[in-house]
């Protein structure tokens, strides 16, 4: 028989990443930031790409180096975001594999795995592209309509002659993939309206502060030297892998490697985490438009926003009655009608139901995975928050657990490192939230 979750309480206030319909927003209501990215800012190779679905480096440190005292030395992260558990993994000197089907991210997250290489060669490599980029003219085309909202004619044409320059070059080598990243990373520093590393690109907002393309990117491959360099002083273990690929199959993973897991999965909360790297994505010509992004991210993502599963609305009772949800299949049947009922009542008629049913059908597939890629007694340890669309509370880590077990681990429980929705100024509900650790035996 399984443990019943426990919830350990754990006082908090920080920044609150769910509204009350269930989309994402930004507002402080917490003290523990070991479940956010805001700690990595000032950590060398961590911060060479902001990407706000992060979380602590100094937690997953923690956690490794403790669960190394028991013997754990295989890391596994199945939603591996930037590359924070893979590069800590490499600063525990334990074997570590990242797991990551957003194209983008996961390009993000394999350069950053590159910290090894000389210092002084990419800075060589980098800044002559930087000096041929001064003397290249751009010629004129017909560029995404996302461009001209976020970046003036100048700033863009400079910004252009780096990726023509770098283009040409670019062979998939680790230099020319550490450029590709600096490029990257000044990419929203460099537009003067709102282009915080959040959702979405926010043309009518603007930015105070504002750097110029050049500098900009100068200033950000020293930063990388000096961070490659700083890294190299400090023992390490054994490269990282990265398989670009779908947590709910781990294909590249051997079966039973893993005896420690840490990670953050997707919130069902509706934040779109193939729009969080639009602007990037249309920069380098991967995608078009804002439409693109259903067939050249999504596709590969666990189903958390509503914008993913629009077209499934009426398959939403046979997802429900997926083999996989019976542990959970009452009180999620329930749910979801409640959602399908609430959403009657908004003039926006979100799928909310459709998407509730889909994302814990993709979670379901994940512990199977999980089950199979882990040893016998391994530690999974998933940073989740709950949800509430519509004001319907979905309670994610209870059935998150239930299906953990009913994969074949052992038990659960549930560690609360911060509440959230507790300021309810300009709320559409006033249903209490909160974020935390959800502990999985195997």
């Amino acid at each position: 028989m399984r443990k019943k979750a426990i919830v350990k309480a754990t006082p908090s206030l920080f920044d609150d990443l769910e509204s009350s319909d269930g989309e994402a927003e930004i507002s402080g209501e917490g003290k523990d930031t070991s479940s956010t990215f805001v700690g990595n800012l000032g950590l060398p190779v961590h911060r060479w790409f902001r990407y706000s679905a992060g979380f602590s480096a100094a937690w997953v440190r923690d956690v490794i180096e403790r669960e190394k005292k028991n013997g754990r030395t295989r890391i596994l992260d199945p939603f591996v975001g930037s590359g924070t558990v893979t590069l800590e993994g490499e600063a525990s000197q334990v074997e570590a594999i990242g797991v990551e089907s957003h194209p983008f991210v996961a390009r993000i997250a394999r350069a950053k795995l590159n910290w090894r290489e000389s210092p002084k060669a990419f800075s060589t490599y980098a800044l002559s592209i930087l000096s041929d980029a001064k003397k290249e003219k751009v010629e004129q085309e017909d560029y995404p309509a996302l461009m001209g909202k976020c970046f003036p004619p100048e700033t863009f044409t400079r910004l252009e002659a780096i990726r023509c320059v770098w283009g040409r070059q670019a062979d998939g080598s680790p230099l020319s993939e550490l450029t590709w990243l600096a490029l990257s990373a000044i990419l929203r520093e460099c537009s003067p309206v709102g282009t915080a590393q959040w959702q979405y690109v926010l043309p009518n907002k603007s930015k105070a502060r504002v750097i110029d393309p050049f500098p900009a990117f100068e200033a950000k491959v020293r930063l990388f030297s000096a961070d490659m360099t700083q890294r190299q002083r400090e023992p390490a273990g054994p490269k990282a892998l990265l398989y670009s690929e779908d947590a709910r199959e781990c294909q590249s993973v051997p079966a039973g490697w893993a005896d420690l897991v840490i990670t953050s999965p997707p919130y069902a909360n509706n934040y779109d985490y193939a729009d969080a790297t639009r602007l990037e994505m249309t920069f380098f010509r991967e995608i078009a438009g804002w439409g693109c992004l259903q067939k050249t991210v999504r596709k590969h993502l666990i189903r958390s926003c509503t914008q993913h599963v629009s077209p499934l609305t009426k398959q939403t009772d046979s997802i429900v009655r997926e083999a996989v949800l019976a542990p959970i299949f009452g009180e999620l049947q329930e749910t979801c009608r409640a959602l399908a009922d609430a959403r009657e009542g908004h003039g926006g008629k979100k799928p909310y139901h459709t998407m509730v049913a889909a994302y814990f059908k993709d979670m379901a597939e994940v512990w199977l995975a999980l089950r199979r890629v882990t040893a016998t007694g391994a530690i999974v340890c998933f940073v989740v928050g709950d949800s509430a669309p519509y004001g319907v509370y979905v309670p994610v880590d209870r059935w998150l657990g239930d299906l953990a077990v009913a994969a074949g681990f052992k038990s659960y429980n549930f560690e609360k490192t911060r509440d959230r929705n507790i300021k309810w100024k300009n709320r559409k509900h006033r249903v209490p939230l909160h974020e935390g650790r959800l502990w999985v035996q195997g």
